[in-house]
């Protein structure tokens, strides 16, 4: 039997013409909301040369967003999802054309792009949630890993070339073409995802949205392995909020404007890494075991960046930190995908991915106080230690995720 090859299998895209689509348009799909990232805070500055201004709307995105999310679990759960992600990137695509639309007229309503980054924030991430409810269905629970590897390529290798994107658009042509440009770009991404089949939900019952959505949080705290899991990622993605000190690091290390660019492209760098060479990871005897691993080791790789002497030196810990972290992302993906059960997938996906949202809030408001208290070198060892110290911690109680071993051919059999 031939061994597995350490580097990402590419076979699933050409094997599976689903899940192709997929991850077509969510490639294009993650450029889009890049460009729309740069291109809202740029128009707020300009309009208002306000900086709390231009927080705010980030801040109603992201609100949109979070609500997005939990409404999306439910409705992905309840509603056929191949419809529900075609009408969300549809009414998504609305929204960027209101913004070109509003950046067009000779006086821009403020209110309009906060109701509409509202807009966008919200019916993207209901896309988003259903897409992720639907992987499983798409490419069978065997290839989870692979699928996950590649789609956190499109992640990172989307949030790298976005803003280079669309900071030369904006500067050849202003916002309204970058605004134009997203939605051009969505429309893509509905065409290429009427190539998806029919994905319909099994039976289930009607009830409350807010009652389907305690069920899911009933079902994480009753599920140890999937509970456990999600609660070392939460940890992980506190730690990767660390990016709110670099501005205050690059003195430290006489680092220039032009150069500072390089911390934040380090961490996804890492990540890209991760997916790349993340073939046999779907192989692996004990996932729990890597999970916990690899987030101890991101996490002393964090603690160990403020204490570089040289720049070249932090920004190897930050690939490290961002390798060992896309390790744990990728495990932990697929552990949690093949570990819920079907009927659920829409509100445990929509529970993560807005447990990483509001973690890394969180996370930028800790050590953001952090910096302010202490110096910012001291500041990221100490947080990188302390939660390096709460993984052993974990280590140590969690023995069943630390211990359990898949069945040879599928973890969905196990989701107790």
């Amino acid at each position: 039997m031939n061994k597995p090859s350490h580097f990402i299998d590419l076979s699933l895209l050409k094997s599976h013409p689903a899940f192709r689509a997929v991850f077509i348009a969510r490639f294009i799909s993650i450029v889009a909301l890049g460009m729309l990232a740069v291109a809202v805070p740029v128009q707020i500055q300009q309009m208002t040369a306000s900086s709390w201004l231009v927080g705010l709307g980030v801040t109603v995105a992201a609100c949109g967003m979070f609500i997005g999310l939990l409404t999306g679990g439910v409705l992905a759960d309840r509603y056929e999802r191949k419809k529900l992600i075609l009408f969300a990137r549809s009414t998504c695509g609305l929204g960027f054309v209101g913004l070109a639309i509003n950046a067009a007229l000779p006086q821009p309503s403020l209110m309009a792009v906060y109701l509409l980054g509202l807009w966008d924030g919200f019916f993207g991430a209901i896309g988003v949630t259903a897409l992720l409810a639907a992987t499983p269905a798409l490419v069978g629970r065997e290839n989870l890993m692979q699928a996950g590897a590649l789609t956190m390529l499109t992640v990172r290798f989307g949030s790298i070339l976005s803003p280079a994107i669309a900071g030369m658009v904006i500067a050849s042509g202003g916002v309204v073409w970058n605004f134009a440009l997203a939605a051009a770009g969505t429309l893509l991404t509905v065409l290429t995802l009427l190539k998806l089949p029919p994905l319909p939900l099994p039976a289930q019952p009607r009830e409350n949205p807010l009652k389907s959505l305690a069920v899911g949080v009933q079902f994480l705290f009753s599920t140890p392995l999937v509970g456990m899991a999600a609660l070392i990622g939460a940890l992980v993605t506190l730690a990767s909020a660390i990016r709110v000190l670099y501005p205050a690091l690059a003195p430290h290390w006489e680092v220039s404007a032009d150069r500072l660019g390089l911390m934040f492209a380090a961490v996804p760098l890492g990540a890209a890494v991760g997916a790349l060479t993340s073939g046999r990871l779907a192989h692996a005897s004990r996932p729990g075991l890597l999970i916990l691993s690899s987030a101890i080791a991101a996490f002393v790789a964090l603690g160990l960046f403020g204490l570089m002497p040289s720049f070249p030196l932090a920004l190897l810990c930050l690939v490290a930190f961002g390798y060992f972290s896309s390790i744990t992302s990728l495990v932990q993906y697929t552990l949690i995908q093949a570990l819920t059960p079907d009927a659920l997938l829409g509100r445990i996906n929509s529970l993560w991915t807005a447990q990483n949202v509001t973690g890394d809030a969180l996370g930028a408001v800790m050590i953001g106080a952090m910096g302010s208290w202490l110096l910012p070198p001291q500041a990221a060892t100490m947080f990188g230690f302390a939660a390096a110290v709460l993984g052993v911690l974990m280590w140590f109680l969690m023995g069943r995720l630390r211990r359990y071993q898949p069945p040879a051919v599928t973890l969905a059999e196990d989701a107790s």
